[in-house]
């Protein structure tokens, strides 16, 4: 592997830090780790180009925005060879934040967010239950989040990360 496509402490521990305060500033994560800010921002760049860093984004409490119901979805699809396209499809309707490709039951797993219980039926019956190739749709409101967090980052001396 490129040595430039290395990961080693000082980037894990780049990492580790930005994961706990994204807004915290490239010379204070410099102090932190005994690098400059410069060395920072490039080694963040690098991350960037390898992948490991997809963008940033804002963490929005979107009940106190009027946004209550947060629901999962067990999705069957007719056949899962149509996984891309449902995806796609599924891509283009707002309230859904995030669709994985899963073992079991479901071939999609998908997550929601919807104003209230008649947002969230207006969201299921007239959007994803009417894209094609989905078969049928199984919804669990979630009532709490106790979790929502990043795993901790660690590495061996002299191993890359791939």
């Amino acid at each position: 592997m490129d040595k430039n496509l290395e990961i080693d402490n000082v980037d894990l521990q780049i990492l580790s830090l930005l994961m706990e305060d994204a807004n915290m500033p490239y010379t204070e994560i410099g102090k932190k780790v005994f690098v400059s800010g410069g060395t920072v921002h490039v080694r963040m760049n690098k991350m960037e180009q390898m992948g490991i860093v997809k963008g940033a984004q804002l963490v929005i409490d979107y009940a106190k925005l009027g946004w209550d119901i947060s629901a999962f979805l067990g999705i069957y699809l007719d056949k899962s060879s149509l996984y891309e396209e449902v995806s796609k499809e599924l891509e283009k309707i707002p309230e859904v934040v995030n669709a994985h490709y899963t073992t079991g039951n479901y071939s999609i797993f998908a997550k929601i967010i919807c104003r209230d219980t008649q947002h969230l039926r207006e969201v299921l019956h007239d959007k994803i239950q009417k894209v094609k190739g989905i078969q049928r749709t199984e919804t669990f409101i979630s009532l709490d989040e106790s979790i929502n967090r990043s795993i901790p980052l660690h590495k061996k001396e002299n191993t890359v990360l791939k």
